[in-house]
Formats: C-alpha cells, structure tokens, sequence
C-alpha cells in the first residue's frame, strides 16, 4: 500500500486566520477564475470534521456521543481523508496535537507537515466570544479551560483545551515538519508570509503576479463582502458575522483591563515566547483594573 502520511494540515485555535489561510492558497494554486469562494472551499481542502468521511469510516451512519465514540472511528476517517487525493494536500482543523487514550488525535501516519496559524489571545478573546456566541470573561474562561472542546450535533469534536496548551502542542510536536505564521504578521506582510510558507515549507517557486492576484482577492473586505452577499456556511449557529474585524489591537477597545490581566496571568510564558513586543503595553493596560 502507498504511505498515507500526505495531509498538510491547516492548524490553529478557532477564529486565528484559517479561513484566511486556505483560501489565499486556493486562489494561488488553481487556476484563474476557478479558485473557490468561502462557502466552496471543500474544492481545494477539506476538514477532519466532514460528515461523509466519519460515516464512510463508521460503514453507516456516524452519530457518537463523547470522545471514546469519536476516536473508535476518527483513525479510520482520517486514513479516507488522506487517501481521498494522491498526493500531498491541506486539510483544516482545530484540534490540539494529543493523545486520547492510546491514540494519536493527529496520526503521524497521514501527516507530511502541518501549518499552524496563532494570533494573539488579546485580540482572539473578543473574536472567539462571537464564535461561541458568549460573552467576553466566557470565552477567556473557555481558552483557559484544558477540557474545551467543540462539536457537531453528530458528535465529531475538535479539541481545542487551553489557548496555550494548543499553541505548545503544534509549536513543539516531536518530528513534525511545519511553519508556524502569526496572524498579525499575515496582517501586515501577507506576500512576504506566503512567499516564505510557499519557497521554504512547501519548496514552490513562486510566480509573483499569481501571489499578487491570490492576496488581493482574498483581502478581508472581499470576504466580507463574500459573506454579506451569499452567507458563510462554516459560520457557527448564532453568530453575527464571520468576517467582523480581522485586525490587531481591537483588544484595546473590546477588553476591559481586567481581562487583560486575566489573559496576561494565564498565558505569560507562551506571551513571553510568542508575542514579546506586546508584553509591555498589556501589562500596563492591566494595571488599570
């Protein structure tokens, strides 16, 4: 049998650019005219939570009721999603890089390489309170928590645990190949992050004028529009807008000093490590609690 090891994974923490991420490479690798929108994005990724692929793996139907149920049949499914193209291809998820019970919930054995997504948790807390339709001090709550996780009504999770425990665990999985890309720096320099994603990780030599054309049309004000005029259908039940602000700083109106300082007291070290250039500004924003 041909090695499976050929997803790439697309990683991150929920609302950290995703999104973003698969469509700028779906509109730099198919040709013109034929990249995908937001809602059809299945036609250049796919994502460790489709339906088909847990019923295909379960041989009926797939309806599980906790992590056990999840992880009989997750294997199986992934080994479908990996074969389901035969080469190397991107695959979306949220989940931590763990071992539930005395299996891999990320298998080094369909895996080539990952790219993992982190934006700081300042500006993430505001974002994932829309994602969960909950309220600002929940949603710190929720990335403070190592037992986090979300699902589908048929009972397929990601989990997610705690905001850092997700970025160690991507950041430091042993013998994994990937290249990690703050979403501010996508931000500010989104063709120099993807010139370097695609020459260094992926070894592609880039053509300029596909980058150009790749990075425009996927600007955030596009996929606002995307969504105002046809909808988003990975949007979450009850949420406003997907595609609300998708900048840096907002912390600074949407959080309350408090936050800051719970945000601050959780997280220090992976700020330390991750977001230096930040550690001094929140620190006094914290102090006026």
């Amino acid at each position: 049998m041909a090695p499976l090891n050929r997803i790439i994974w697309i990683a991150s923490y929920p609302k950290s650019g995703n999104t973003w991420m698969r469509s700028l490479l779906a509109h730099y690798f198919m040709p013109p005219g034929q990249a995908p929108d937001i809602n059809n994005l299945r036609n250049f990724t796919t994502a460790d939570v489709r339906q088909d692929f847990y019923d295909a793996a379960n041989g009926g139907p797939y309806k599980g009721a906790d992590l056990n149920d999840w992880m009989r049949v997750r294997p199986q499914a992934l080994r479908l999603i990996a074969q389901s193209r035969p080469n190397h291809h991107f695959v979306k998820t949220h989940c931590q890089t763990i071992r539930i019970g005395n299996q891999d919930v990320i298998p080094p054995e369909v895996t080539a390489g990952a790219i993992y997504l982190i934006r700081n948790p300042f500006d993430l807390a505001p974002s994932f309170a829309r994602h969960q339709s909950a309220g600002i001090d929940t949603a710190i709550e929720r990335m403070c928590n190592p037992d986090t996780v979300m699902g589908t009504p048929s009972g397929i999770f990601d989990v997610l645990g705690r905001w850092d425990d997700h970025v160690h665990s991507w950041t430091h999985a042993p013998g994994l190949k990937r290249r990690v890309i703050r979403y501010e720096d996508l931000l500010t320099k989104p063709a120099k992050e993807m010139r370097g994603l695609l020459e260094v990780f992926l070894g592609q030599k880039v053509d300029a004028a596909k980058l150009a054309r790749a990075v425009k049309a996927t600007a955030f004000a596009n996929m606002q529009k995307q969504e105002r005029e046809k909808g988003f259908t990975e949007k979450p039940e009850g949420m406003g807008s997907f595609f609300a602000k998708g900048q840096a700083g907002v912390w600074k109106d949407d959080l309350t000093p408090a936050q800051v300082a719970r945000l601050r007291e959780a997280f220090l070290p992976a700020l330390e490590t991750h977001y230096p250039e930040m550690l001094a500004e929140t620190e006094a924003f914290a102090r006026k609690a």
